[in-house]
């Protein structure tokens, strides 16, 4: 009996790995901005990191229906690292992260058959990169 939630037949068995990749991370990325955001030494930093939060969260929110209409499941996902203990240990390791994203999205993107999965990934990157050059200002500006 086919799965009637399922959107795309035949799924790639590398775009749903890669879906649940990116929702580990997003996830990760969630909980650790908001620990930095309560680090952040003034407002107006914090609220630039929880506003990168909540792109976070879209992201994740995206690759999950991407993720549910590729499988009819949802995806088990659980925090696997720990975040960085202080402020600029933080938003260095937020920098890399993001950077990092930057590059899996765009390969993802492209070894995707799916225009509608391709797309979210090139949407997503481009967030990330924009949070990358957030995270190189409070780097050097804190």
């Amino acid at each position: 009996m086919q799965n009637t939630n399922q959107v795309y037949p035949n799924p790639n068995i590398q775009t749903i790995n890669n879906l649940l990749k990116a929702m580990h991370g997003e996830y990760h990325a969630i909980y650790c901005y908001e620990i930095l955001a309560n680090q952040a030494p003034t407002q107006d930093i914090k609220n630039k990191i929880l506003e990168i939060r909540n792109d976070e969260m879209r992201h994740y929110q995206t690759f999950w229906v991407l993720y549910f209409q590729l499988t009819g499941k949802e995806p088990e996902i659980k925090l696997t690292e720990g975040c960085a203990k202080d402020y600029m240990s933080g938003v260095k390791a937020a920098f890399m992260d993001e950077q990092a994203t930057v590059d899996f999205y765009h390969e993802a993107a492209r070894k995707t058959t799916n225009p509608i999965i391709s797309s979210a990934f090139t949407q997503a990157s481009a967030d990330e990169q924009n949070h990358a050059v957030w995270f190189l200002y409070f780097l050097n500006h804190s």
